[in-house]
């Protein structure tokens, strides 16, 4: 006989622990079972060593602002970003001051953000994106400078013995944040342990999802310690399971799901634990990609404090890989393939060949290579000093493209069906940083009459003061909000 949940998220990362959170405080009552594969929550892209752990606010990410063929910039999408950052920090903060989120220190820290460029036409950019952006309030306390003396206080390593005759430039915000992601889901899981009408399963791999005439879906998992298969029968199903996401969204068969394919990217980081050198750097540094560089390949010098440890990390080196997670197989790219995406997923193939060029050459240039991108942004860096470390894997999504037959996109998309009683969740960066406004836009996606119910609408007012208005819109109500926030997760500016 199957088992019941109301609700099963699939995947033990960010994204499912904030959901079963915002549930779980929406209504007590119900049923949430989460299933992982591997031993323990965020062990893939949601763990502290697999991402950048930047809290992706648009302060520092020169991609968030491209700049057309004409030097127009456009700042909608790290306008779009920050509001959406700051909604995750409206979460974090009514956790911790309820005590469902340990001290903010285990989990978030302030450092700050900035971004660095070198060259006439680079700090030309730099200078009109800091003009652009700083009229916003929300991004009203970034600060420009190309005074090597002031660069100097804000990044020591980075301009120590750089060349005087390149001009350079850096705008900073004091207040941006290191998230250590993993320990904020483990977190997220342990509170949600600790109430009635949850349950984790690990080492549980679901193996099929059908849907039931009467609009229930049956979940086919397996233990995978014992070779258990049995079946859970739901009323809703998240898939929030990284790059396995997209495989089981195939296996759904919602028509909402067919066209998507994915296109799978690797990484890697260089990681400094000397605490002589690591002391010296307080700040994330992001630069400009280089030329055929994915956006999730910014380069950047960034302290990281993991577990309680601090270290620096550069990078992210891109690499190809057929793999869609870390633990997964190299089989999980052809396996992906269907009648439905073939033609998508060969169309962007074929129309992104210089991107999978870059991709096989950053995965087999050299220690002495990595050396020399790292020096660009710290020049006195020593080889004994950093160690390779790999990153987590990305999927990025493809979708049908009328014209290319399919194009390959950077970013997140949440997938709904019909009824709303499935959504999935593809993509990657910004993600886990947005991951509360991700999870709202389910809730209101699936659960449309409940969060209409006046209840909802209060308790999410309660989490979330900013909740149905806009802090990009209403400056205001952004600086309330963030006052409270820098406060309650200890984010305080510091002076520069």
């Amino acid at each position: 006989m199957a088992e019941q949940a109301d609700v099963v998220l699939v995947g033990a990362g960010t994204m499912s622990a904030t959901l079963g959170v915002l549930l779980r405080s929406l209504d007590p009552s119900l049923n949430i079972m989460m299933v992982e594969s591997l031993d323990g929550p965020a062990r893939e892209s949601s763990d502290g060593w697999n991402n950048a752990g930047t809290g992706h606010a648009g302060y520092c990410e020169l991609n968030y602002t491209p700049q057309d063929q004409d030097g127009n910039i456009d700042i909608s999408k790290a306008v779009n970003i920050n509001a959406n950052f700051e909604i995750s920090l409206q979460l974090w903060s009514w956790l911790v001051e309820q005590g469902h989120l340990p001290e903010p220190e285990q989990f978030i820290n302030p450092t700050p953000h900035l971004s660095f460029v070198w060259g006439e036409k680079n700090v030309a950019f730099l200078k009109k994106r800091h003009e652009l952006l700083s009229q916003h309030h929300l991004f009203q306390d970034m600060v420009y400078s190309e005074d090597p003396e002031q660069l100097r206080q804000w990044m020591p390593l980075v301009m120590a013995e750089r060349s005087a005759d390149t001009p350079v430039a850096a705008t900073r915000v004091p207040y941006g944040a290191d998230v250590d992601f993993g320990a904020l889901t483990r977190h997220l899981v342990q509170y949600l342990d600790g109430q009635d009408h949850f349950e984790l399963r690990t080492h549980t791999k679901v193996r099929d999802l059908k849907q039931r005439d009467n609009g229930t879906w049956s979940v086919e998992l397996e233990d995978t310690h014992t070779d258990r298969v049995y079946r859970v029968r739901t009323r809703f199903v998240f898939l929030g399971a990284g790059g396995a996401a997209l495989p089981l969204l195939h296996k759904s068969g919602i028509p909402e799901g067919k066209g998507y394919g994915g296109f799978p990217v690797s990484g890697q980081w260089l990681v400094c634990r000397n605490p002589e050198v690591v002391a010296q750097h307080e700040a994330k540094v992001y630069g400009k990609a280089a030329v055929g560089a994915p956006p999730m390949s910014v380069p950047h010098l960034d302290t990281r404090i993991i577990g309680g440890e601090r270290s620096l990390l550069f990078g992210p080196f891109a690499g190809f890989t057929t793999k869609f997670l870390k633990s997964g197989s190299v089989t999980d790219l052809m396996k992906s393939m269907n009648v439905g995406n073939v033609k998508p997923m060969v169309g962007a193939g074929l129309d992104n060949m210089p991107l999978t060029v870059y991709l096989m050459r950053e995965a087999l240039q050299s220690q002495k290579s990595r050396m020399g991108s790292l020096r660009d942004y710290y020049p006195q860096a020593r080889s004994d000093d950093w160690e390779l470390a790999q990153a987590g894997q990305r999927v990025q999504i493809i979708k049908q493209d009328p014209k290319k037959g399919g194009k390959l996109e950077f970013g997140t998309e949440i997938i709904v069906s019909e009824d709303g009683s499935l959504a999935a969740l593809l993509g990657a960066s910004p993600g886990a940083s947005t991951a509360v406004r991700a999870m709202l836009d389910v809730i209101e996606r699936c659960f449309p009459k409940r969060q209409k119910n006046p209840d909802w609408k209060e308790r999410i007012g309660e989490m979330i003061p900013s909740y149905g208005r806009s802090l990009a819109d209403d400056p205001q109500l952004a600086r309330a909000v963030r006052a409270r926030t820098l406060s309650a997760l200890r984010l305080r500016r510091r002076p520069a």
